[in-house]
């Protein structure tokens, strides 16, 4: 029989020409700008449904999520409701910009934006958001598939080289097919994905015997006089004011309530991106936004977030990855490997190997499910942020008069130095590249305001939206790790840690960002701007308005939305912590036959579903428009200029670095 070596490389060689088929298929169609960048916006709900999915995701929950379950326990499990709350930013924004993107054709984002508010600051902040976003998360990505190939040939290929070669197969497939290509490859890689995660959970549940076996062992550890197990159980309170990581550590965990909540947030920017909105551009039509964001991400990725994957990672501890509970005697079986502090993403990979000996081709399968999970978001951030790169800076300012050959030319390009720079930011300063990569979500989110003045408030004004988005950006910076190494770097000592107060950078971005936006709009409100951006709420009214029966439901539906948010990942989650019985009382005191806090998750997952049901579905905010909507044709072939005239501190710049 073939060893594990021979089936990972075939596995692999295999996958590798499934995706470079469908870049060499999806380039054959692709004889305009449209057809390149955004798949002639003739994707397929289906599509869409299965592609979103997993750009919603990416690899960090394949290979991350059980290993911060196994770390931080139930406290962090809280944050599987993210699979309910990372719908939200599509159900409020993504219908209303598919609607504008089909009437004026717009590309990107920042075409939106910028036409919109009749201004261009916003737009280059927009792709300074989107290179900020692609770059270090691709690299991130891309560096873990390198790892995942070294782990699972326990270093007999070197993870640098591993690295660099998987990422020019997924390069090749994204230049030669652009949009058509990623989504089609991407649609394959959702179900492996999905299917990889329920298969590695499932080998957990077998070794540890059961469902029942895991909740004894589970009792068992918090009754423990060895063990002081009262951190794993419970989310510890609703904030700490601590001056924030790196000056001083919460009590009981950094999961508090606050941080679970503002890191909501910043899960909620998967959502609202530049690369989701131009996902949705690419539509055929709204026809799959309500299954992706209810039923499949809702309901199938919260029940295997909540399920599987929690097994997966509370259930390591008590197959030897845990050294004080093995040495306790509360271990069920030793079968997984000690975890190396600082390495807990390798916890999946222990699980993937545990196959290997019996079924050499089912690790391969394995590793090829983890690979997807990781290759598809860096497909779908570098193509879309090099499409942005294209359309709202080499055509916008240097080139108006690009045909359709030297746009893709220029995004193909753009692609290349993107894979470039974050594969070299992988290979040579990974430190620096993972707090990069943690600043994308935070500073995709920081779009929320400018958003909703598109989408829902035209009282928002170009000022507003401009200035909030770059206060928001600001207060990102200085309470994550980045920011304080920026703040040394030029001798500054800034007087806190990051996260403060226990409250992730999202949420004092987005707290500063919403302040500014709305004092500005208020001081800067009126004009003839303000006709200009009603006449866009018009035209959503018309395709997207309420009928006067909805329109009463509406209170009552926000406040809804709103209780959820607040017992389900807010203030009063840490109900939840003895509300089903004492976290240390014991299969006797759990009243549903399992830590109460775990209960309260999977109850307020159940509740969460119906809410998002009920936004999408009855509130119509996903579904399809009640009247046709008349095109206005490829954004890319009119040469229209939108917005006011470029400043020219703008032109001045564009003009030197080209």
């Amino acid at each position: 029989m073939p060893d594990r070596m021979t089936w990972l490389y075939a596995f692999l060689a295999f996958y590798a020409v499934y995706c470079l088929y469908w870049g060499v298929t999806s380039s054959r169609g692709s004889k305009t700008a449209d057809d390149f960048f955004l798949a002639n916006r003739q994707i397929p709900a289906w599509v869409f449904v299965l592609t979103g999915t997993a750009l919603s995701l990416s690899g960090w929950i394949f290979m991350g999520h059980p290993s911060m379950v196994f770390l931080d326990g139930f406290q962090y499990a809280q944050c599987a409701l993210g699979a309910v709350v990372i719908p939200l930013g599509g159900i409020l924004f993504l219908k209303r910009q598919w609607l504008l993107g089909k009437r004026f054709g717009y590309v990107t984002p920042g075409q939106m934006l910028a036409a919109y508010f009749s201004g261009e600051s916003i737009r280059i902040v927009v792709v300074l958001i989107a290179l900020m976003f692609a770059i270090p998360f691709v690299g991130i990505q891309l560096a873990a598939s390198g790892q995942l190939i070294a782990s699972l040939t326990d270093g007999r290929v070197d993870r640098h080289a591993a690295m660099w070669i998987l990422s020019f197969s997924v390069f090749l497939y994204a230049c030669i097919g652009g949009m058509r290509a990623v989504t089609s490859v991407g649609a394959l890689q959702s179900m492996l994905m999905v299917g990889g995660m329920v298969a590695v959970s499932c080998v957990a549940y077998i070794e540890l015997g059961g469902f029942g076996a895991l909740n004894e062992a589970l009792a068992n550890l918090g009754t423990s006089l060895n063990v002081s197990a009262t951190n794993f159980f419970v989310i510890p309170g609703v904030i700490q004011f601590t001056e924030g990581l790196g000056k001083e550590m919460p009590v009981g965990g950094i999961w508090t309530a606050s941080m679970i909540l503002t890191y909501g947030f910043a899960l909620m920017g998967m959502q609202t991106s530049p690369a989701f909105s131009m996902l949705g551009f690419g539509c055929r039509d709204p026809k799959g936004f309500a299954a992706q964001q209810v039923w499949v991400l809702g309901g199938v990725i919260g029940m295997v977030l909540l399920f599987f994957a929690a097994i997966q990672g509370i259930g390591a501890h008590f197959l030897g990855a845990s050294k004080e509970i093995t040495e306790a005697g509360l271990a069920l079986s030793a079968v997984l490997p000690e975890q190396e502090a600082g390495k807990y993403t390798n916890l999946t990979v222990s699980y993937i190997k545990l196959v290997a000996a019996e079924n050499p081709w089912f690790m391969a399968l394995f590793a090829i499910c983890a690979l997807s999970a990781i290759q598809v978001a860096a497909a779908a951030f570098a193509s879309t942020t090099a499409t942005i790169f294209s359309v709202d800076i080499y055509k916008r300012f240097m080139h108006p008069t690009a045909d359709d050959r030297m746009l893709k030319l220029c995004a193909r390009i753009t692609l290349m130095l993107i894979f470039l720079i974050a594969l070299l930011l992988a290979t040579f300063t990974p430190v620096a590249q993972a707090h990069l990569g943690m600043l994308a979500p935070a500073f995709a989110v920081q779009l929320w305001p400018s958003l909703a003045g598109v989408c829902w408030f035209p009282w928002i004004t170009r000022q507003g939206a401009t200035l909030g988005l770059i206060a928001g950006l600001v207060a990102v910076m200085l309470v994550d790790p980045v920011g304080g190494s920026i703040t040394r770097f030029l001798g500054l000592d800034l007087p806190w840690g990051y996260w403060p107060w226990t409250i992730y950078s999202a949420g004092w971005g987005i707290l500063c960002n919403v302040l500014v936006c709305a004092v500005v709009s208020l001081a800067t409100r009126g004009g003839e701007d303000r006709q200009h951006r009603a006449n866009y709420h018009r035209f959503l009214q018309e395709h997207a308005g309420l009928t006067a029966e909805k329109h009463i439901m509406r209170p009552a539906v926000w406040a809804l939305t709103l209780a959820w948010l607040f017992f389900a990942i807010g203030p009063g989650a840490i109900i939840g912590n003895d509300f089903f019985g004492a976290p240390n009382g014991g299969l006797s005191a759990w009243k549903l036959g399992m830590p109460s806090l775990w209960g309260w998750q999977i109850i307020w997952w159940a509740l969460g579903i119906l809410v998002i049901w009920w936004l999408a579905y009855r509130m119509e905010l996903s579904t399809l428009p009640r009247t046709q909507v008349a095109e206005g044709g490829p954004a890319l072939s009119t040469g229209r200029r939108v917005g006011r005239k470029t400043p020219l501190w703008i032109k001045n710049f564009l003009r030197r670095v080209s």
